[in-house]
């Protein structure tokens, strides 16, 4: 006989087998009303918030993962706010460019390396504010975790580069022998290294004697013209305009929130420059404005285009203030890092004082989760109050980041993102969450606290009151 702790599970198995016998999603994905308008964000559970788009399975804040994002039923996409040298506000996460582009494989960038002062330190790297648009856009975004899938990532050659240069080291032309290509397995070894004696060929360097061998046999024909042009063609994702990010919500077929971040701004006010003295501040609040974001926190002005503003730099959502009522979301760091421009402590921002000031301008904080609830050897110490004195000063609070990978999920989960997702939005009892995985929260939420319908005899509204009587008498 099975133990009441597991009969919580019974009305999830349920759900899952009538999803199966009608063959699809029993809660679908909202889009268009029948009369044909939008259907509107929900309001009456916490807010899916999509870091960086679906960036555990896309490069990171490219067009790409936020469509997927929105596919998978975000709530909000979110997005980092910099400047390119032009002026012109760009999406990304990072101030240089090392981490997730190509600029490497690039060689007439080599020499824009630079070190500058961020937040106190100095920084070495290819930085955002020395290149225009134009440069910008011909880099590719890459996959920042090397756990997480590679295929989008740019290649280090181009295809003309590839034939020209690799006759030299394999001694035959592959146009030559076209017709003999045909695609490996995926466990075939050449394929395995493919990468490796291509990056070599890139920088000209010796290969070892069985990567020359493996070489020439897929020259030869053994590695496939679809494998070739698959490697050669990756790197489809180029960094994107904030502009081009608000369209993507924009032409959802249903109402798409934005979350974009005003990022490193005394950074970007010292390098990037704008006509009539205008800040950084000024050219991001310009462009929401001219795209028709307007409105206090869920006013119907708000609910058509809703929008939060959010940034680690209190003086700067200080001054946002005084250009906009649009809700804004003070972000936090660890307790070990002050605020980026005021050089505030954690303590002293997440003290009852601050958040009776802070609350005047903004609706809510976006704390790092293990500020929330501590963490020592990867498993959970006692919460703290964060979460209550936030909610005792009409603070949301939106903690970030949820990534479903092992190495992110703490001992207490069991290896189990949907555990974790139930701790936090029905135990912490959070607003909101950046999640990595937009997909799986919205799963979870669509399963235990799913989007009823009016009609109290419909077929989804009894089912779903089945399973909560049965998850209920499981908890007794």
């Amino acid at each position: 006989m099975a133990s009441s702790s597991s009969l919580w599970l019974i009305p999830f198995l349920f759900l899952s087998l009538t999803e199966r016998c009608f063959g699809r999603p029993f809660y679908p994905l909202p889009s268009k009303m029948i009369d044909g308008t939008r259907q509107p964000l929900q309001t009456f559970r916490p807010y899916n918030i999509a870091h960086r788009g679906s960036n555990g399975e896309i490069p990171e804040e490219t067009a790409a993962a936020y469509m997927k994002a929105i596919e998978e039923g975000a709530d909000f996409i979110e997005t980092d706010i910099l400047a390119s040298k032009d002026g012109v506000l760009i999406c990304f996460h990072d101030v240089t460019l090392d981490a997730t582009t190509d600029i490497a494989n690039h060689k007439k960038f080599v020499d824009r390396k630079r070190t500058y002062e961020v937040q106190g330190e100095n920084v070495t790297g290819w930085f955002i504010v020395d290149f225009t648009l134009e440069e910008l856009k011909s880099l590719r975004v890459n996959q920042r975790y090397k756990f997480r899938d590679q295929q989008y990532n740019a290649c280090s050659l181009l295809w003309e580069e590839f034939l020209d240069r690799g006759e030299s080291y394999f001694g035959l032309g592959v146009l030559d022998h076209w017709d003999l290509l045909r695609s490996p397995s995926l466990e075939s070894p050449l394929v395995l290294c493919f990468d490796r004696w291509l990056s070599a060929i890139d920088r000209e360097e010796t290969l070892p004697p069985e990567d020359i061998i493996l070489g020439r046999a897929a020259w030869q024909g053994q590695l496939g013209k679809n494998t070739l042009s698959r490697v050669l063609e990756r790197g489809k994702f180029s960094i994107i305009t904030f502009e081009e990010f608000i369209s993507i919500a924009l032409d959802a077929e249903r109402v798409v929130g934005i979350y974009p971040e005003i990022k490193n701004p005394v950074l970007i006010n010292q390098h990037v420059k704008w006509a009539g003295g205008k800040k950084f501040e000024d050219k991001f609040v310009e462009t929401l404005k001219k795209y028709g974001y307007k409105g206090s926190y869920l006013s119907k002005d708000w609910l058509n285009q809703p929008v939060f503003i959010q940034s680690f730099a209190p003086t700067s959502l200080i001054y946002i203030s005084s250009l906009t009522d649009l809700p804004k979301i003070f972000l936090i760091d660890d307790v070990t890092i002050p605020t980026q421009d005021t050089n505030q402590s954690y303590w002293e921002i997440t003290s009852d004082s601050y958040f009776e000031f802070i609350k005047d301008y903004v609706v809510g904080i976006g704390p790092w989760k293990d500020t929330i609830v501590p963490v020592i050897d990867n498993y959970l110490m006692t919460s703290t109050d964060l979460v209550a004195k936030a909610h005792s000063h009409d603070l949301q609070v939106h903690p970030y980041t949820f990534r479903n990978e092992n190495q992110y999920l703490h001992c207490d989960f069991h290896q189990d993102p949907y555990v974790e997702y139930d701790y936090w939005l029905n135990k912490i009892k959070v607003d909101g969450l950046f999640t990595d995985f937009t997909g799986s929260v919205h799963r979870f939420q669509d399963w235990t606290n799913p989007p009823l319908p009016k009609d109290d005899n419909n077929a989804a509204t009894l089912l779903h009151k089945i399973g909560m009587m049965l998850s209920s008498y499981g908890k007794v």
